[in-house]
């Protein structure tokens, strides 16, 4: 069978049906796009008029409310709401009208294309998925085939994807495919966090879109998909695993129940209507601040000297303190490496360099902290280290002075606690590299005064930086959503032998991330996932937080990740 399609029809104009029904005619295809009634035809042609079609590419579009208009279609897009009954019934309509020669598709998240096909059982063989994310910039699709879709269907498809300048990646029919089964799990887990009121919406989000390069946060990435949408995506896969990841949030079902379905409702998580500001950074409480004059940066290796880095740029004297003199040059060696690297990109002048570096001393004894008004640790990730110099940072700096701590998965209590005075005591968790990152997690304890927090506050924002609050808890934002996303993705490999190449192929092509989940985990590290994954799995003690078993196995084999040469992939040819 060489199918070639000239006639398509999109049946549901939703967010997913009118970005592939834009797509499609924008390569000059013509489209039936079919919805319910008048009302949500005019509602689907806006849609797909907002995808950046203009009128001529419109004019490949007849938007109507008969399914009887789809005749003579070859290839039929069901993307209907995400409901069973619905989808298959549309299919059996569509069939009846179009016949046994066309390719039936379906754009589900959390059904079966098996069983969707399997309503009419010579459909099995001519039903595929399209798992289309709706995002501007996809450049993948995935392709997902029943265990007896034709092999001409498959190839026909898959050229047509490929028409559509998009890389097809061919996927099992398994529960959520590759990009459903990563990102309904990562944003549920994001209204949970909102939900406990851990930290604001507009933290939420901005922590996610600075701190991961996101295209959108995970609260504003519901709306855009419809809350409706994927609380019924969420239930499907919840009902078809069992796993509790999916078992949607009280809160996204009462939002559901209330009617607040994202922005085709005019409000969601945020409020769409006009005159409503556009979802921006969180108004933090008004604390009051004490005044930063110098600054004091313990520790010597990426994540110190980074830091040092930011603090002399952005104006400040600043005491780098490191475990020697011969670290403590090398850390100076290492911030004018980096301003030099800024010069020659035309970010900074030599003039600039210059300054920054006057700004910046170096020493190898704590006390010379002694005049800092903010000391900034940035030592090795290990629990009795940091308590062993937040005790001598207590002793040592004045009573007034504000002590942070930049780690990333580690109780700051427990650091507040061994300096005598906790109330003084905050996290600042900057991002890596430092210089270039814009995020900054402030994270207060239960001791934690309103003058550090505001201190941390003003002095990230004073250093360009953009601070988002939480509590005291492990994983704080970022690590909180991001690593459970990445385990899930190592177990996508470990347990249906979906080559990384796809996997990554879809979250940076298909859903718009600036590099998939195990290329991540490749440049962050195998061994520091494993200890932060670890670390979330001993504090919540909630099982689908366990490390997956074969990242254990390749930490214990020696496979880091780059900077080995190996992890999940082979880095020794690049």
């Amino acid at each position: 069978m060489a199918q070639r399609f000239s006639k398509v029809a999109v049946i549901g104009i939703g967010t997913v049906g009118a970005t592939l029904t834009g797509l499609l005619a924008r390569h000059g295809l013509p489209v039936v796009a079919v919805e319910a009634d008048e009302t949500e035809r005019e509602r689907g042609r806006e849609r797909v008029a907002a995808t950046g079609a203009d009128e001529a590419v419109l004019g490949h579009v007849r938007f109507t409310t008969r399914i009887e208009d789809a005749a003579g279609a070859d290839l039929v897009v069901e993307a209907v709401p995400e409901r069973l009954e619905t989808k298959i019934e549309v299919i059996d309509r569509a069939s009846i009208v179009c016949g046994r020669d066309a390719v039936y598709a379906t754009t589900t998240t959390g059904h079966a294309v098996t069983e969707l096909a399997s309503s009419l059982s010579w459909l099995m063989t001519h039903t595929v998925g399209l798992h289309l994310f709706p995002t501007p910039a996809a450049t993948a699709l995935e392709v997902v085939c029943t265990p007896i879709t034709d092999a001409a269907v498959r190839e026909d498809v898959v050229a047509l994807v490929r028409s559509l300048e998009l890389q097809p990646v061919l996927v099992h029919d398994r529960p959520g495919f590759i990009g459903g089964a990563l990102t309904m799990a990562y944003l549920n887990s994001a209204v949970a966090m909102y939900e406990q009121r851990y930290a604001s919406r507009e933290d939420i989000d901005t922590a996610m879109t600075l701190g991961c390069g996101l295209p959108a946060g995970p609260l504003a990435q519901l709306d855009t998909i419809g809350l409706d949408v994927a609380h019924a995506s969420l239930q499907a896969l919840y009902e078809r695993t069992g796993d509790r990841d999916y078992a949607p949030a009280p809160l996204l079902s009462h939002y559901v129940a209330a009617g607040l379905l994202g922005r085709k409702a005019g409000r969601g998580f945020y409020d769409y209507t006009v005159g409503s500001p556009a979802p921006a950074a969180a108004e933090h409480p008004a604390h009051p601040s004490r005044p930063v004059c110098s600054i004091g940066v313990v520790g010597s290796g990426t994540m110190g000297a980074g830091i040092a880095e930011v603090c002399a740029r952005a104006g400040y004297p600043t005491l780098l303190v490191a475990r020697s003199e011969v670290r403590a040059k090398e850390a100076l060696l290492a911030v004018e490496r980096s301003l030099t690297r800024a010069v020659s990109r035309g970010k900074l002048s030599s003039g600039e360099l210059e300054a920054t570096m006057v700004r910046l001393t170096a020493a190898s004894q704590y006390e010379a902290l002694e005049g800092c008004d903010l000391v900034i640790e940035a030592v090795v990730e290990d629990l009795p280290v940091k308590r062993a110099l937040f005790t001598k940072l207590g002793a040592l700096t004045r009573p007034d002075t504000v002590l942070a701590t930049s780690t990333s998965s580690l109780p700051i209590i427990e650091c507040a606690t061994a300096t005598g005075r906790p109330e003084n005591v905050v996290g600042m968790h900057f991002f890596n590299p430092a210089p270039v990152m814009k995020l900054v997690e402030v994270v207060r304890t239960a001791l934690t005064s309103d003058g550090t927090v505001g201190t941390a506050y003003a002095t990230a924002t004073a250093l360009g930086k953009r601070p988002v609050g939480c509590s005291d808890r492990t994983g704080f934002i970022v690590n909180a959503l991001l690593f459970p996303y990445l385990n899930r993705a190592i177990e996508l490999v470990q347990r249906h032998a979906i080559a990384p190449d796809d996997i990554d192929a879809v979250m940076a092509g298909g859903h718009g991330y600036p590099m998939g989940p195990l290329r991540l985990l490749d440049v962050i590290g195998l061994d520091v996932s494993l200890q932060i994954q670890r670390t979330l799995h001993e504090t919540f003690l909630d099982p689908s937080l366990a490390p997956a078993q074969y990242l254990e196995h390749l930490v214990r084999a020696g496979y880091l990740g780059r900077k080995t040469g190996r992890g999940l992939r082979d880095h020794g040819k690049s």
